[in-house]
């Protein structure tokens, strides 16, 4: 999966994926970091949206839900992302 694009909503949205995933204690540069090496992607147990796991060059371990905004060129909407196990 060759992800072209990635959708980030304004950093000062309170609403928006960038305020939700610094919740996690997650920043926008980890995340692409995950997304732009993403191999696979599986459907996440708890909403059915594709969820995604990887390391970050910090060291985390995340795993990140998103949408897909567009199949050509691949652009995702990052919903949430959260440090889990490996």
């Amino acid at each position: 999966m060759q992800i072209q694009r990635i959708v980030w909503d304004l950093d000062d949205d309170p609403d928006g994926n960038v305020q939700h995933i610094a919740e996690h204690g997650v920043t926008v540069e980890e995340v692409e970091d995950v997304l732009r090496g993403t191999e696979e992607v599986v459907a996440s147990h708890s909403s059915g949206r594709p969820i995604t796991f990887g390391e970050t060059s910090t060291g985390k371990y995340l795993a990140i839900v998103f949408d897909i905004v567009e199949e050509d060129p691949l652009s995702v909407y990052p919903v949430t992302a959260y440090e889990t196990e490996p």
